[in-house]
Order: structure tokens, then C-alpha cells, then sequence
């Protein structure tokens, strides 16, 4: 374990996390691991804020572009490609440095949860997906009332994948997700990790995905859009389920105006930096970095390499 160390560097979306991980990979020999569930997908470059291979400044950047929309991607499949990748730079004397904002990604490997061990039924499944098909998103997710509220509270209704999983594992096992996860807390890991989660003051954060959304739309995200659309992928496709995408389908598809769609791109950003932060504060390790109490970024960069050589380190423990 001596030598298994990683730094996880996380926060809401547009904190700028993609810049403070750069130098830190930079000043302590590390390569980056996206956890991101958007950046995984190829052709998905504007509307994921995808990082350019000039951006990365040199630095290899690790499961970014590796499947196609339209395949299906879960937090256990992310676990064990990322596991790889990080025995990979161990044994070669890199360090992992695990960059993204999608929270179930991350604790799928410092909690080390094996949902795999839960077998499928692809009856029940399909009888679920029916269901979706018949009554809608809304009724499915109202399912989960009855069984599993801590689910019905977390998830919304558009996450059908998630929904769906939740009510398997409750008519295959009797038990709700989150009573799955608590009787496999504190499971040892093989390797120590200093989780670090940044900050900056909620009207400054809006201001900065604002100003993202609008820099993607000059980029050309309706256009990155309209080609998806024109191979195939529509709403039915998960990864088009993702904010900036499925707003600019309704808009071509005629549903809503243009200036509706990107007002929805805002909102539903800084929805989701609420959410994230939300999850983030129930990690009870992270520490937590507010930028504004730094001057500049290497400052930030200073404060997290101290943190990560001091003996604090955190080995084993799986919290909620």
C-alpha cells in the first residue's frame, strides 16, 4: 500500500478543476483519470466541456473518448477500468490523480461497492422498461416510493437507468441500495487516497456556468448536437439525456424556442452544481477547498501537495 497513493480532485461543474489538476500532475509525476459520466463518449466534446489534447498541456488524460453514445456505461464498469489504470501508473511510478464531478463514479472506488455481486433480472427488467414505455418516467420513478424513498428522494425521475437498478435490486435482494452500501461500509482498499473537493461562492460559480454555456454555444454545441441527431441518437439514447443535449434536441425537434432551450442549458447546469455540492458534503473526508481564500492558482496547487505529503492519509474507510 506504500507506494498505492491517489489524489482525487473533485467539485462542482465549471470550478475549474481541470486547470488545478494539470499543474498538480505536472509538479508530482501524475496522469489524470476523467470521473465524468459525459466525457466517456466519443463525439460529445462541446457540451461535456471535453478537454482539448492541447489543453492537456502534455498530461495523459484517461477513460476521455471510449465508447460511442449509444452504449450503455455504469459506475461498476468505470470502477474497473479506472482500477486498472491505476495499477498501471503504480507500477510504473505514476501517480493517479482522479479529476471529475460525478460523485457515484468516485465512491464506486474509495467505497469499493460491488453492485456486480447483485445478479439481474432481465424479466423483471424488461417488465420495467415496459412499464417506462406505457405510463412514463414520471409513474416509474413513483415505484420507488413505495419501496426504497432514500432512492425516490435522490434520484429524479430522468435517470430511468438508475431508477430501474434500484427497484431490481430491491425485488432481488429485499434490500434498498443504500441499506446494500451500508452493510459494506468501511471495506479495506489496497490503497490511500486524499480526496479534495473545490469550492467557490454560489453567485460566482452561476456567473461561471453562464459564461460556459454561452462559450459552448459559440463553439458550436447546436451544431455538435445536430450531427448526433442526424446519426440516429435522439432522447430514447441515455448520453443525450445529458444537460445542453436533450435542451437542443426539443429545440429541433420544434418543442421549445431556441432562447427557452439555452435558458433551460443555465438552469439546469447550475441545478446540477447544486446537487453535486449537495453529495460532496456528505463525503466526510474531503477536504474542502474554497479558491477564494487563495490569490492564484498554484497557491491551490501549494496548499493540496502539502496536504497530500503529510501522513493524514486516508486508507480504507467507506463513508455515505
Amino acid at each position: 500500500m506504500k507506494n498505492k497513493k491517489l489524489i482525487i480532485i473533485s467539485g462542482p461543474t465549471a470550478v475549474g478543476k481541470t486547470n488545478i489538476s494539470i499543474k498538480l500532475a505536472q509538479r508530482l509525476k501524475g496522469e489524470i483519470i476523467s470521473a465524468d459520466s459525459m466525457q466517456i463518449y466519443k463525439h460529445m466534446n462541446i457540451g461535456s466541456a471535453k478537454i482539448s489534447s492541447s489543453e492537456m498541456e502534455g498530461i495523459p488524460h484517461h477513460l476521455i473518448d471510449i465508447i460511442e453514445p449509444d452504449v450503455s456505461f455504469s459506475a461498476a464498469e468505470f470502477k474497473t477500468l479506472a482500477k486498472i489504470k491505476m495499477e498501471e501508473m503504480w507500477e510504473i511510478g505514476k501517480l493517479p490523480i482522479l479529476v471529475g464531478g460525478t460523485g457515484l463514479y468516485i465512491n464506486s472506488l474509495i467505497c469499493d461497492y460491488d453492485f456486480a455481486s447483485i445478479n439481474k433480472d432481465q424479466d423483471y427488467r424488461n417488465s420495467l422498461e415496459e412499464l417506462l414505455k406505457t405510463e412514463g418516467a414520471e409513474y416509474l420513478h413513483s415505484k420507488l416510493k413505495e419501496v426504497d424513498s432514500y432512492s425516490f428522494e435522490k434520484l429524479y425521475p430522468s435517470d430511468v437507468k438508475r431508477v430501474i437498478r434500484a427497484l431490481e435490486v430491491y425485488k432481488l435482494t429485499g434490500k434498498t441500495i443504500n441499506e446494500f452500501k451500508e452493510e459494506n461500509k468501511k471495506k479495506p482498499l489496497d490503497f490511500e487516497f486524499k480526496y479534495f473537493v473545490l469550492t467557490m461562492n454560489r453567485n460566482d460559480l452561476y456567473n461561471k456556468i453562464n459564461d460556459r454555456v454561452e462559450d459552448m454555444l459559440k463553439k458550436g454545441l447546436l451544431d455538435e448536437v445536430s450531427t448526433l441527431k442526424a446519426q440516429g441518437y435522439n432522447i430514447s439514447t441515455q448520453s443525450m439525456k445529458g444537460i445542453g443535449y436533450k435542451e437542443l434536441l426539443d429545440y429541433l425537434d420544434g418543442h421549445i424556442s431556441y432562447y427557452l432551450a439555452v435558458e433551460k442549458i443555465k438552469q439546469g447546469s447550475r441545478n446540477y452544481a447544486k446537487r453535486q455540492l449537495t453529495w460532496f458534503r456528505k463525503e466526510q473526508d474531503a477536504i474542502w477547498i474554497d479558491k477564494e481564500q487563495f490569490n492564484t492558482e498554484e497557491e491551490i496547487v501549494d496548499f493540496i501537495i502539502n496536504t497530500y505529503q503529510n501522513n493524514n492519509s486516508v486508507e480504507g474507510d467507506c463513508y455515505e
